[in-house]
Parts: structure tokens; sequence; C-alpha cells
């Protein structure tokens, strides 16, 4: 039986105001709040909601036999928190169900996979808590900002524990081969990688409203034949959309709604299956092992990371922005760091492509700004307000010597306090047992406790032996 593992992806980022260079060291709030608040309410209303319901609707239909997966990020769930709190509720909604699986990634869809490791981790890590605070799970499929992948960054993969990841099907990568199977990374055996189909995903994102396409118009049954059709042996397609896709960039009146509740019905008609990628996984072995020792994503025609450090703009806002990482994470001022946080999101570098053709009216389609050079302007000065803020926390003059002391103490503090948790959590288990146990001894009837045998009581017992003794020889 096939299985179909779809993924829609929520991310939003904090858009920064103009800011200008006399605004530098005077105002130290970089964000569009106006910008946010309306993209992100447009976006729920017209999409986000009505796909919520759409998806509790074919859960139900059919009898919760349709699954899927939810790749969101922090700063998406801290946006809907605040201007759509609803929604939340309905992704609470959906959790409940159990037919909904949440994917592990980076807090602000950024790129520290790329610059910094230890960054990296402290974001994935996060990202789960909140996950886990707001929905009760733990992310166990870990999805990177666009599916950036590598052999490098399976291995920090592998290192926070998952078993699984999710990366594009990429065709310069695979060859010939199929992206509809499981396969493991070269670099950490034990971690399998999922592959995205994008030719059946573009299938509906790009297609579905394209008068102009041979195979318009797309129906739910062809496209569930064309999936039933593929070569047996292959048993999975991972399909990755957004979410906004269904009611934003198709737009209700395409009947884009109607076409999704539709496909577990074609779908249970022909033996496939709609699964978690957990599920999927659990079931099926890797086929053979994948080494991708450059970094490849999802985005563009080139399915590499030149979306984000295409340019020397791109590459150089990367470099300053990462290399106060270890004076950021030093610092206690919860703004600094939540600033650090924000401008890490990736949307930032993209506005700063100087792409052309096709993947260059992509990028211009998204961004707020003119142009590349007034995306990298803006950031640059944010930023450069941002370093002056760094610099009165930990300053420049400080030498490498002494911060990699601090930071090793800070790193030694951390390990003594988990070992101390985990005493504490030692002793408390301990004295839980031990009060289980007397409960248990006072709730048993007392039992009479046999006399001891004291030393005067053995004498008597002896005393008592001999004269039966005496007696009976005197009998004799």
């Amino acid at each position: 039986m096939k299985s179909v593992c779809f993924y829609f992806k929520i991310h939003q980022p904090y858009r920064l105001k103009r800011y200008r260079f006399f605004d530098i060291g005077n105002d130290h709030y970089y964000y569009d709040d106006f910008a946010d608040d309306e993209i992100i309410t447009r976006v729920a209303q017209n999409s986000y909601i009505p796909m919520a319901d759409t998806l509790l609707d074919m859960i139900q239909q059919s009898n919760r036999e349709f699954k899927f997966a939810i790749s969101i990020s922090g700063t998406a769930i801290e946006q809907l928190q605040m201007y759509v709190p609803e929604y939340i509720d309905k992704l609470r909604q959906l959790s409940e169900t159990g037919c909904v699986e949440f994917l592990s990634g980076t807090y602000s869809h950024s790129l520290a996979s790329l610059e910094d490791p230890e960054e990296f981790m402290r974001e994935v890590k996060a990202h789960d808590d909140l996950i886990y605070r707001l929905f009760g799970q733990k992310p166990k499929v870990f999805a990177n900002t666009e599916l950036i992948y590598d052999d490098e960054i399976a291995m920090m993969v592998a290192s926070m524990g998952f078993k699984t990841t999710l990366t594009d099907g990429s065709k310069h990568i695979l060859g010939w081969k199929s992206p509809n199977y499981v396969y493991r990374a070269c670099t950490a055996p034990d971690l399998k990688l999922l592959l995205t189909n994008d030719k059946l995903a573009d299938d509906i994102s790009m297609n579905f409203n394209n008068p102009e396409w041979d195979e318009y118009p797309l129906t739910a049954d062809k496209y569930v034949n064309w999936i039933a059709s593929l070569p047996e042996e292959e048993q999975v397609v991972n399909l990755l959309m957004s979410m906004d896709t269904f009611g934003s960039f198709l737009p209700a009146g395409t009947g884009i709604f109607e076409f999704m509740k539709a496909l577990p019905m074609f779908g249970k008609e022909k033996g496939i299956q709609f699964t978690t990628p957990s599920e999927a996984v659990a079931k099926l072995k890797p086929v053979d092992e994948l080494s991708i020792p450059y970094p490849i994503s999802g985005i563009d025609e080139a399915r590499d990371v030149s979306a984000w450090k295409g340019n020397e703009l791109q590459r150089e806002a990367l470099r300053k922005l990462y290399a106060v990482a270890e004076r950021v994470s030093l610092c206690q001022d919860r703004r600094l760091k939540q600033d650090w946080e924000y401008l890490q999101s990736s949307d930032h570098f993209y506005y700063m492509s100087t792409k052309n053709m096709a993947d260059g009216a992509s990028h211009a389609a998204f961004s707020p700004y003119d142009s590349p050079f007034a995306a990298f302007t803006n950031y640059m000065n944010v930023l450069a307000d941002f370093l002056v803020r760094v610099e009165e926390q930990y300053p420049e003059s400080m030498d490498n010597e002494e911060l990699n002391s601090l930071l090793l103490t800070i790193r030694n503090q951390a390990d003594e306090i988990t070992s101390l948790k985990k005493e504490v959590t030692s002793l408390r288990t301990d004295m839980e047992n031990r009060e289980e146990n007397l409960i248990e001894v006072e709730e048993k009837p007392a039992k009479k406790a046999p006399a001891k045998k004291t030393a005067a009581n053995k004498a008597a017992v002896k005393k008592a032996a001999a004269g039966k003794s005496a007696v009976a020889k005197e009998k004799k």
C-alpha cells in the first residue's frame, strides 16, 4: 500500500520597519507591527483558518484515516498568538485528533545550520520546547529551514537525537533515483531521509489554477490516479506545500478546498494511505544511502542555498550577524536576545537576492523593498544599532581568551545544574518509593511479633529440660 505524506508549512518573519542611518543609536525598536498584524491577519482569514477547518473535516469524514504533518516556525506562532489567537486553538484541535504530527525546525526559520552549529542546536531546542508546551507533542522528525541539508547538517541533526529528517528530492542529487523511497544519510547511518516529490507538489501549488497547463483542470480522482500509477515498489510520496497556498495563492473560488476534501475518498478506493512521516518510516526500510556534500534546499531552480548566500551583500550581512553569536549567548538582556532571534530569519537575506529570470521575479514578489540593495541597506542599519547594543554588553576589546573563559564557565555551570537536577530527581523518586512502602506497611494488619529469646529465657528452657530428664530417670 502506498503512503502519501502531506506537509503544510507555516512561517511568518518579523518584518523590519524603514530604519534610517540617523536612527542608529536612537531607536532600538526595529519592527513594522502594522505590517505584521495586517499580513498575518489577512492570511489567517483567507488561508490558515479555512484550511484548518478543511483538514478537520477531512479527518472526521475519513474516520481519522487522513493524516498529515505541520511545520511551523516559532516566529509564526508568536504572531498568531498576538494577532490571531483563535488559530492556535485550531491547531490544538488538529493535534488532539491524533492525526497530525508537528515537525521540528529552527525557531526563527534561520540559516544557523549553515553559520553556527551551537546556535542551530539552541534554536531547534527552543522551537521544540514551544511545540511541546502548546500542543503536547515532542517532535520526532526534523525539517530544516526551507529543507536545507547536507552531510554535515545530517550529523548535527542525528546528534540531537532525531531519527528522521525531511529534505528536498533534488534532481541533481538523485539523478535517476526516485524520491519516493526512504533513504539514509551516509554520515549518520541511523538517520532516515524522506525526500519531497516536487513535481506532484507543484501540480497542486503551481498548476491547479493554471488554464495553460496541459492537464488543466486538475481533479482529485485524476491526481490520485497519478499517485496510484507510480511503480509498485515506490512506497512513500512526500508532498510539501505552504499552508497559505490554500486560500491565498489559490483562492477558495478555484475549488481548492473541495479538491482537498475529495482526496481521502479517492485515495481509499485506490488503496492509498495518507499518513504521518513517523508512521511511514516506522514500516519502511531505507533502500540506499545518500551523500550530499554541498548544501541543498527546496528553493529556486538551483535547489541550493544561493537564495540567501548568492551575492556579497547577503554574505556580508550574515558574517556581521553571526560574528557576535558568542557574545549574545553570554548576555542576559531579554530584549537583545529576542532581537537576535528575529534578525536571524532567513527572509531578510532572501530579500537581498539579486537573481534574474523566474527566480528573481519570485524573490521580488515576496520582498517589501524596492530593490535588493534597499533590503540590504535597511537591514544593515538595523544590524548596526543591534551591534552597538551588543558592544555595550560585551565590548570588542574583550579578547578571545577572556571570552572563551566566560563561555567555559557558563557551560560548566550548565553541566553542574543539569547534574544537580538529575540528582534531585533521583532523590525525589527514592523518597516517593519510601513513602509508598511505608503506606503499604501501615495498611497491612499488625501481626504479633514473636518473643525474643533472651539469655534468661534460654536458661529457663535449659533448666526445664534438665528437670524433665531427671524425672524420667527416677521413673526408670
